[in-house]
C-alpha cells in the first residue's frame, strides 16, 4: 500500500548548484525486510548536504568549502567531480538529509520488534559490515535521507528517545553531535585534559564545546568576536578570537587535544599547541584540505593524528543517555519549510550562526 502513495521531497538531481535541488512529489518508499517506515518530523541541514551536492570530496578540489560552494557551477558543469561523495560516486538523482527526527510507522517483515508510533533519531553512520570493519554508509549521502516526508532505514539504525526537546531540537543531533561525539572518544578525553575546539561556533564544532565540558575537559573554543558569549555559555572556558596567533595567545606545548574541522593554513600550528603525546583529531575541513605538515613536529612529540569518519559503536547510544538526562542542550538556530532548502543552505554557508538549520517537511 506504501508504493501507492506520494510524498513531497527534496531530490539532488546532480552536482552543481541550487537549480539541482528540486521539491517534487515522488512515492513513499517501501520499508524493506529489515527497515522501518519514518514519518520525517524535523531533517536537520550539515555542510555535507552542500559539500556532496558541489562535489568538494573528489580529489580534483583543494580549496575550502564555502569558495567551492560558492563557485562550484562552472567546473561542475566540465564534470570534474565524478568521485564527489564520501564513498567515491554519488548516487544521483537521490534524497539527502543526513539529520533525522522521525516518528515509526511501519516496520518490514523481519523486523521483530519496532518501536511503532515513538519518536527515533537515526543514526546516520552506518556500519554495513559490523563495528570490527569500518565500512560505513551515510544516509543523506550514500542512499535517500530524510529531506522528505518520510525515509526508510534499517530497524538496528533507529533509536526511541525520551525527552521533553521538540522536534526540531532533536534535529540539530545526529550529524553534528555524532561526529563531535566520535572525535572525543577516538581521541580518549579524559577529565582534566585541555581540548582545543577549532571552528566552534559550527554545528560540529559548538557540539564538541558541550561534549569536552560534559567530560570534564577544559575547552578552548576558537570562534569569531560576535559568537564567544554563547560558546561560554555552553562549555567553553577560554574563547580565542579566530585568526588571532595561537601560539602566542596559548604558547607552544599547552593542549592535549586539538579537535579541527577547520583545517587549511592554520593546520601547522596545531600541532605546535599540542604538548608530547598530544592528539589531533578531524573529521572535515573547511578551510582547505590541502595543509602542511611538518612530519618532525609529528614524530619528535610523540603525536598522534586521528581521522573520524566512521562512528564507533558507544557514541550513538551514549548521546541519546545524554540527551535524556539532560546532560547536553540543543542549539536550534532557525527552522526552514522543506521547499526552502535553498534558503537554509545560503544562510548556512554565510557561517554567521551558532548551532544547526533545520527544515520541517
Amino acid at each position: 500500500m506504501y508504493a501507492k502513495r506520494t510524498m513531497k521531497a527534496i531530490v539532488t538531481t546532480g552536482v552543481g548548484d541550487y537549480d539541482k535541488l528540486e521539491y517534487r512529489d515522488v512515492p513513499v518508499p517501501v520499508p524493506g525486510a529489515n527497515e522501518v517506515l519514518l514519518k520525517v518530523l524535523a531533517a536537520g541541514v550539515n555542510n555535507t548536504d552542500i559539500n556532496t551536492r558541489v562535489g568538494w570530496y573528489s580529489a580534483n578540489v583543494t580549496g575550502a568549502t564555502n569558495d567551492t560552494a560558492v563557485n562550484n557551477a562552472e567546473e561542475s558543469a566540465h564534470g570534474v567531480r565524478a568521485d564527489g561523495g564520501w564513498n567515491d560516486a554519488t548516487p544521483f538523482p537521490f534524497i539527502q538529509g543526513t539529520d533525522c527526527c522521525g516518528l515509526v510507522e511501519a516496520a518490514g517483515s523481519r523486523v521483530e520488534s519496532a518501536p511503532i508510533g515513538r519518536r527515533v533519531l537515526v543514526r546516520a553512520c552506518m556500519r554495513t559490515h559490523g563495528f570490527a570493519s569500518l565500512e560505513n554508509a551515510w544516509m543523506g549521502s550514500d542512499f535517500d535521507g530524510a529531506f522528505a516526508q518520510y525515509v526508510t532505514v534499517p530497524a538496528t539504525e533507529v533509536f526511541p528517545v525520551e525527552c521533553g526537546w521538540s522536534d526540531e531540537e532533536l534535529a540539530t543531533v545526529p550529524c553534528a553531535y555524532g561526529t563531535a561525539e566520535n572525535m572525543l572518544h577516538r581521541a580518549g578525553v579524559a577529565p582534566g585534559e585541555t581540548v582545543l575546539v577549532a571552528g566552534a561556533s559550527g554545528g560540529v564544532g559548538s557540539a564538541a564545546v558541550q561534549l569536552a565540558h560534559r567530560r570534564g575537559a577544559t575547552v578552548i573554543a576558537v570562534t569569531g568576536t560576535a559568537k564567544a558569549g554563547c560558546l561560554r555559555v555552553i562549555g567553553a572556558n577560554i574563547v580565542i578570537v579566530r585568526g588571532s596567533d595561537l601560539i602566542v595567545a596559548l604558547g607552544e606545548n599547552s593542549v592535549d587535544v586539538v579537535v579541527d574541522n577547520v583545517g587549511g593554513d592554520a593546520f601547522p600550528k596545531m600541532l605546535q599547541l599540542l604538548r608530547r603525546g598530544g592528539r589531533y583529531v578531524s573529521s572535515g575541513a573547511v578551510a582547505g584540505p590541502i595543509v602542511a605538515l611538518d612530519l618532525r613536529t609529528m614524530y619528535l612529540k610523540d603525536q598522534t593524528l586521528i581521522g573520524c569518519t566512521a562512528w564507533d559503536e558507544p557514541v550513538f547510544p551514549n548521546l541519546i543517555g545524554y540527551i535524556e538526562r539532560g546532560e547536553i542542550k540543543p542549539l536550534l538556530e532557525k527552522t526552514f519549510p522543506l521547499e526552502r532548502i535553498a534558503d537554509a543552505q545560503r544562510e548556512l554557508i554565510k557561517r554567521e550562526h551558532v548551532g544547526k538549520f533545520v527544515l520541517a517537511p
